[in-house]
């Protein structure tokens, strides 16, 4: 017998919801990860060279794509700071 139409709509919102969540939670440990390359990298512990050329690729591309995203959501340049 199939499912009644409610209970199939509940599922899938619950499973859409549980992969949002899971979505969410890869990006904040993907950035955990990113910060502790940093930390790695600053004291020594670890050199970029070490990487895999595609771990070092993909990091440099997250970089530069928060340093766009922080640039474009500046709106007040330095030279404007003064001014409130």
């Amino acid at each position: 017998m199939d499912k009644p139409q409610d209970e199939t709509d509940s599922s899938e919102q619950q499973r859409l919801q549980n992969e949002q969540q899971l979505q969410s939670l890869d990006t904040d440990f993907i950035r955990v990860l990113e910060d502790l390359i940093d930390v790695l990298v600053a004291n020594g512990t670890l050199r970029l060279t070490d990487l895999p050329a595609e771990a070092l690729e993909k990091l440099s591309q997250r970089k530069r794509a928060r340093a766009r995203l922080r640039d474009a959501l500046d709106l007040i340049n330095d030279e404007e700071e003064g001014l409130l």
